[in-house]
């Protein structure tokens, strides 16, 4: 997986027991390294699983699931979005199938998708195209550090440690 990712900008790169979160690796990316790592990963020949994105405290978890069958190999592309203003650059220029996947993560919660040639409702009717009905109120909303762990890193940016740093100094705590 390393040598198909070689040459995208990665924040973070770690390790991740499959048995617990049903991938090999996980990858942070900048909103704008997500269409170079998809075009990646087709020419190593892996498919797209699917898109969908965690409303959190830091804004949009956006993820991507990739899985490749020689060798099975399943990593997941996640990149954090604002949620003042959540747009990611479509893969649909890659994987077509992923319009189907933008389109419910914007129908969902209302991430857009630039370069999506289709972004019309997909489950949502047209009078609700801006409810976003999983969008979570502030009272209800978890941190990354809440919902994740990082796993085994290889290479992670302060930002992203920062991220995780209070969840393991408290991991490390009860030790």
């Amino acid at each position: 997986m390393l040598q198909a990712l070689e040459g995208v900008a990665t924040q973070c790169v770690a390790k991740q027991d499959p048995a617990a979160t049903g991938h090999a690796w996980s990858v942070f990316l900048a909103p704008g390294q997500i269409l170079k790592a998809a075009g990646k990963l087709f020419t190593a020949g892996y498919s797209l699983e699917d898109i969908l994105a965690l409303d959190v405290d830091e804004g949009f978890l956006v993820q991507y699931h990739f899985n490749r069958w020689t060798p099975n190999e399943r990593i997941v592309l996640r990149v954090l979005v604002g949620g003042d203003n959540p747009v990611v650059p479509s893969i649909t220029s890659v994987f077509d199938g992923a319009e189907w996947h933008e389109r419910e993560t914007r129908d969902f919660h209302g991430v857009e998708f630039e370069g999506n040639p289709n972004l019309v409702p997909l489950l949502m009717t047209v009078e609700d195209k801006d409810l976003f009905p999983l969008r979570k109120t502030d009272k209800v909303r978890k941190s990354v550090k809440d919902l994740l762990s990082l796993g085994e890193v290889v290479s992670c940016s302060p930002e992203v440690e920062a991220l995780f740093a209070e969840a393991e100094a408290g991991e490390a705590s009860d030790a």
